[in-house]
């Protein structure tokens, strides 16, 4: 087993971190709350320091996964950040969801450095970092992947490497532009079964069973037509990632007009107080328009 570190104990990183202990590995841990390391250690033992460059000292890999780039730089680089504890042909796995802009940059310091870098956004949610399912997607140098693979799927069904740096947040980036869309008709569907006079339930049972099924219509179904929201990816979250698929494609060319107006809605939900609710609640701004 092997000694790690990992940055940021957040919704996703606690539970990821937490299989990486069970599996018997040696794991220090930092969190920018230490009151959150601390409960991890309890929970998993363990060590927690008060910098990243201290829990990274020694690790073979150091993972990392927090909220968006400027926070992935505040860890990562500086006299206090991981890269400054890293030793040479130490590997860097960041889970975090940011442009493939910042996950170059991070790299080439590493490379800079002697050490390795991974950039490995995931989906799957909460749910799949608890239950250690979740789907990796992978950008980086074919040799470092094999050497981390085994590890990563310590918390993950699948894990694939999609081609060089960035190549894991462009991927990432194809998600999100999906599951916008996805959620958006997801809530016009429900809302107009509703105005029809359909029992949505019903109707998603039948239709689930043919071309129209997807993961969101599986699982979200149920608390939207509950009007519940108070779990899963936020809003303020989806925000941030849509942004950056935008930002993305005004240098790639790709047109993006549907999730130009997704992020719009996702807007006007924050509006209405929701920046925490989960992603699936953009059908509330259909039935407060009602």
């Amino acid at each position: 087993m092997s000694r790690l570190a990992f940055i940021g104990l957040g919704v996703m990183g606690y539970p990821m971190a937490g299989h990486l202990a069970q599996a018997g590995h040696d794991v220090a841990v930092y969190n920018r709350r230490s009151e959150k390391a601390e409960k991890w250690c309890a929970a998993y033992g363990g060590s927690h320091y008060p910098t990243p460059r201290e829990a990274a000292e020694g690790a073979a890999i150091v993972f990392s996964c927090v909220g968006n780039d400027d926070d992935l730089r505040a860890v990562i680089l500086g006299p206090d950040g991981a890269l400054a504890g890293m030793s040479a042909g130490a590997i860097l796995v960041d889970h975090t969801t940011t442009s493939a802009e910042v996950a170059r940059e991070i790299y080439a310091l590493c490379q800079e450095a002697g050490a390795d870098m991974l950039d490995a956004p995931v989906s799957g949610g909460e749910a799949g970092a608890v239950s250690g399912a979740l789907t990796v997607m992978v950008g980086g140098d074919e040799q470092v992947f094999a050497t981390a693979q085994e590890t990563i799927m310590t918390f993950a069904r699948a894990a694939r490497l999609m081609g060089p740096t960035g190549a894991g947040q462009l991927t990432k980036m194809v998600n999100q532009i999906c599951i916008g869309g996805l959620l958006q008709g997801l809530s016009e569907a429900l809302n107009f079964a509703d105005k029809a006079g359909l029992d949505g339930r019903a109707v998603i049972d039948v239709i689930s069973k043919g071309a129209a099924q997807s993961w969101q219509m599986e699982n979200r179904h149920e608390t939207m037509i509950d009007d519940a929201f108070d779990f899963g990816f936020a809003v303020d979250w989806m925000v941030k990632d849509l942004q950056i698929c935008l930002d993305e494609a005004a240098r790639n060319g790709a047109d993006l007009p549907v999730t130009e107006i997704v992020k719009s809605y996702y807007g006007e939900v924050q509006e209405m107080g929701g920046g925490r609710w989960d992603t699936s609640s953009l059908i509330k701004r259909l039935r407060s328009s009602d």
